[in-house]
């Protein structure tokens, strides 16, 4: 009589997820006879099996449409007992995830999940149709190392993250002989690519991947966390850029916490524009110029002005106070005058001042005075404690409405922007305007194939003068783009705020350029990846809160032709504005030349552009 009313209890449970849009049915299953153990993705393209060995060791394998990537590589941790299977269960899920923002505004949240239970810890795995992932369940801090292996069935090429600096890569596994830093990208082959990173990061030391030369078998070299260990799996690399495993493995906000005010866009920026002179107006970083920037940002639909350093003193001084120094009257004034313009105001706070000062006073005031989000500045600590003051920060934000973006050397995202939709960005990459070496064509190229699988990022492209004479902030070295591929690289870096660096006269001169920047209005209702290679040149299409789509196209040092196919469209006609460069346009030269055009197009067509070294295509499409 008790079976039949579990079993009447279960089907009932199942009807009912599945009447909601989820399917969840639980197997378990107990005793010696667990191993192996296979789980495969809705799709059956990706399996990911368990093997426990005579000696006690587990061991995985991957493999991908029949193709065994991943091989006999260890899983589990030492220091908490010698693991004993005692059973195992498995769920579905199946169902749809409504972002507050992100790449596209419903995606599907369809996996398996396999949990085996070894007594003294647990092994949680899933499987999804584009990656798996698995993590340990342990109590905090109690194991001592983390035996997990990548041991990679061939010598393949990887990229890796290389944090303020140019990727690492492309280097053929067996010529690793250091520690290496997530993302890790990898080609396997021309149709099979993959990437290693971690989700949902809670606590503990974030990832760092260990090898040695002439293997191709990767190691854990950081200590033991609690966060999901995930291989992305994609036929091309554009499908790695386009997927959502990494937010997916993050838990849903807390429904104490309301996400409603998140509003992701575009903003101005005051930190290159001083020094400049314009009509005989010089830009600096004080109220004057900020109202210019305010106009600016509400005459052309941009949402947001960021702030950045020496607004409350100098950001390293012991004695800068982030509430009461330097210029603060001038911020609450901007504040003010940007809510008459629906302007939100960001500010930046340096760790010293976030450190002396009592974090939780400064951006309870921060939200009462009506700030739309910080950006914090050089976390000091180890990689452990910046991770949890990098999320202790976050909520903080999260409760006073705040949107926050990390800056100089953060921790890594993780998906995090699922749990906390405020976590709009971070500068996980070497950004073009933010540091003293200079971004290299190639490095954008490969950054957006590696950097940007964790999250959004903040790279502060879209210059507008390429020559940027007379500013107080500028480098010192070529910008290495064009104006077109400027403008590209604004779309194609996915970022729940992006900031744009140039003066409003600048941006005045090319009325179709500054049309396309304007017209990314976020949150975007879809992105798709149309083509690209990993250093090489990659086509990003994002289609906007009203409905336009946006093409950005870039390339590496080399120039290039690409046909762009316009299947992504829906039926009907749409009006192109094609800007693409000039002929005589090149990133070597700053020569600025560029050329647009006018057409009718619909699902049907391809359009021919022509990218110059170092440049790009920008297409904005209309109904």
């Amino acid at each position: 009589m008790k079976t039949k009313i579990l079993i009447v209890f279960v089907l009932f449970t199942s009807f009912l997820l599945q009447a909601k849009g989820e399917y969840s049915v639980p197997n378990v299953s107990s005793g010696s006879a667990i191993f192996p153990v296979v789980i495969t993705s809705p799709n059956s393209r990706l399996q990911l099996k368990f093997t426990r060995h005579p000696d006690g060791e587990i061991t995985y394998s991957f493999t991908a449409n029949s193709k065994r990537m991943i091989t006999n590589s260890k899983v589990g941790l030492t220091g908490i007992g010698k693991p004993v299977p005692t059973s195992k269960s498995t769920r579905s899920i199946r169902s749809i995830w409504k972002p507050v923002w992100g790449k596209r505004a419903t995606v599907p949240e369809n996996y398996n999940e396999l949990t085996l239970d070894l007594k003294t810890y647990k092994i949680i795995v899933r499987a999804y149709d584009d990656g798996v992932a698995f993590k340990y369940d342990f109590p905090k801090e109690e194991a001592v190392d983390d035996l997990t292996q990548f041991n990679f069935s061939g010598n393949y090429t990887a990229w890796y993250y290389n944090g303020e600096n140019a990727n690492i890569g492309p280097e053929q596994l067996s010529d690793c002989s250091d520690n290496r830093l997530p993302v890790m990208t990898i080609k396997v082959d021309d149709t099979n690519y993959m990437a290693i990173h971690e989700a949902n990061l809670s606590w503990g030391e974030p990832l760092v991947l260990g090898s040695k030369k002439n293997v191709n078998l990767f190691t854990i070299a950081s200590k033991p966390n609690n966060a999901w260990k995930v291989i992305m799996y994609g036929n091309k690399p554009g499908e790695l850029v386009d997927s959502h495993i990494i937010e997916l493995l993050n838990p849903l906000p807390s429904k104490d916490l309301d996400f409603s005010w998140v509003k992701p866009g575009v903003a101005v920026w005051d930190w290159r524009i001083a020094g400049a002179q314009v009509d005989g107006f010089k830009y600096d970083m004080s109220l004057p110029s900020w109202k210019r920037m305010v106009d600016f940002a509400f005459e052309n639909n941009i949402r947001y002005l960021a702030l950045d350093a020496d607004w409350y003193g100098p950001e390293f001084g012991k004695d800068s106070d982030p509430l009461k120094g330097g210029k603060v009257s001038q911020v609450h004034e901007i504040i003010a005058y940007g809510k008459t313009k629906n302007v939100g105001i960001w500010l930046y706070l340096n760790d010293v001042g976030g450190r002396k000062f009592p974090i939780d006073l400064t951006l309870k005031q921060y939200g009462d005075w009506g700030t739309a989000g910080i950006k914090y500045g050089f976390m000091s600590g180890s990689p452990a404690e910046k991770n949890e003051r990098t999320r202790m920060i976050t909520e903080l934000c999260a409760k006073n409405h705040l949107l926050c973006d990390f800056h100089d050397g953060p921790v890594h995202p993780y998906g995090q922007m699922r749990t906390f939709p405020n976590a709009v960005t971070r500068e996980y990459c070497q950004a073009q305007l933010d540091g003293s070496t200079v971004l290299e064509p190639k490095t954008f190229v490969t950054s957006v194939f590696v950097n940007m699988l964790a999250g959004p990022l903040d790279m502060n492209n879209g210059l507008a003068d390429l020559k940027q004479t007379g500013r107080i902030h500028s480098p010192a070295y070529s910008t290495n783009t064009t104006l077109a591929g400027e403008a590209a690289r604004t779309l194609i870096t996915f970022s729940g705020v992006t900031v744009i660096p140039d003066i409003p006269e600048s941006y005045k001169k090319h009325p179709e350029i500054l049309k396309f920047i304007a017209s990314q209005n976020m949150p975007w209702l879809e992105s798709k990846t149309l083509m690209g290679e990993i250093g090489e040149y990659i086509v990003m299409a994002r289609q906007a809160s009203d409905k336009t789509w946006l093409i950005g196209a870039a390339t590496n040092e080399n120039s290039r032709e690409l046909d762009i196919p316009l299947t992504f469209l829906n039926t009907g006609t749409y009006k192109a504005l094609i800007i693409q460069d000039g002929d005589t346009a090149d990133y070597r030269t700053q020569n600025e030349s560029y050329k647009t055009s006018h057409r009718a197009v619909n699902s049907t067509d391809t359009l021919h552009v022509k990218i110059a070294p170092g440049g790009g295509a920008c297409i904005l499409l209309k109904q």
